[in-house]
């Protein structure tokens, strides 16, 4: 609870904290994310345990306790290859709250579901947003893309649902998308170009994984198909809070989102 940290804080000035690194990690793998942010915090030796390998009783624990069994059993998550990473994807997964009335999160935690709603287009944001840092997600479609399918990002302020079948990702100054169907590039309701900007540029296939690449520093937006990098799409973002997003219209269609960390380089 609240005096965890509390309690882990004493513990760092009395014989808790010299314990052997085995017995710290056996502790740690019964505590919670937040109880855990905070012992990393207690000294070098309890931050070694924690972060040193990413592969530790203490995350393996944690994420056969958050995460659903589908999540760690089926190919989801195959390019996490950390139990900490794959925590963290989860925590970094689609919100439950912040999405349309119409989808709804699949118990594997990372898959959306849009339901078969007439004249209506959907969207969801994931839990966590970036204002600062490189990010990296990747995106596939499980179903029929429909007329509009779209990925990117939105601010807090961007709408995730509305009337009609539109790109509701990019049809407003909060949001900016690739609309997968077309190849435009989509920000404050206009057609910034096709994307990727080569002559028969192959169309999307379904479960093909797109991987979306945010750089807070240089405020770009990227995207690689496969392990193809296919270039910038936006510059010039704002130093806002910015949110991964996706927007769908197809009834049934299924679209998952899955946090990787940082990108890597090359």
């Amino acid at each position: 609870g609240g005096g965890s940290s509390g309690g882990a804080a004493a513990a760092a000035g009395g014989p808790g904290w010299r314990l052997p690194g085995r017995v710290l990690e056996l502790v740690f793998s019964y505590l919670e994310l937040r109880e855990l942010r905070s012992c990393a915090l207690v000294c070098k030796l309890w931050h070694r345990v924690l972060h040193g390998d990413e592969n530790s009783e203490v995350w393996r624990s944690l994420a056969a306790r958050c995460l659903a069994e589908e999540a760690l059993r089926t190919d989801i998550l195959c390019n996490v290859p950390t139990y900490k990473g794959k925590v963290r994807a989860f925590h970094h997964a689609f919100s439950t709250n912040d999405c349309s009335r119409n989808v709804y999160i699949k118990k594997n935690g990372f898959t959306l579901h849009r339901n078969p709603i007439a004249q209506s287009t959907d969207g969801a944001r994931t839990k966590i947003g970036f204002s600062e840092g490189r990010h990296a997600w990747e995106v596939w479609w499980e179903g029929p893309l429909g007329t509009v399918a779209v990925i990117g990002i939105a601010t807090k302020r961007a709408a995730m649902q509305c009337q009609g079948y539109v790109a509701l990702l990019g049809s407003d100054d909060q949001s900016w998308g690739w609309n997968l169907v077309d190849n435009n590039l989509l920000h404050n309701g206009e057609v910034n170009g096709s994307f990727p900007q080569c002559n028969n540029a192959p169309k999307y296939q379904i479960g093909e994984r797109i991987r979306v690449i945010l750089d807070m520093e240089d405020k770009t937006l990227a995207f690689e198909r496969g392990y193809e990098f296919l270039g910038v799409a936006f510059r010039g973002l704002p130093k806002v809070c910015l949110y991964p997003a996706v927007s769908a219209v197809y009834g049934n269609t299924e679209v998952t989102l899955v946090y990787l960390g940082k990108p890597l380089d090359g």
